[in-house]
């Protein structure tokens, strides 16, 4: 009577591998049994890479904000 999701949607997992920015390469991310976060990177090397390719709107209105005055 019920189906998983799986074969009611003819769902299949691939093994493909997503599409990531050339400098995120290599990178990898996981979590212990502990809960912590084990990362191949630094934050701060993360933070470095997000600040150069991502637009944060909330800072929008302060750059704005600070042209006008």
């Amino acid at each position: 009577m019920f189906k998983s999701f799986r074969a009611r949607y003819n769902f299949q997992r691939t093994a493909a591998k997503p599409k990531v920015n050339r400098e995120l390469e290599g990178f990898e991310i996981k979590i212990n049994s502990a809960g912590e976060i084990e990362s191949s990177y630094t934050i701060d090397q993360l933070n470095e890479f997000l600040n150069r390719k991502v637009f944060d709107k909330k800072l929008q209105n302060e750059v704005e904000n600070n042209d006008i005055q």
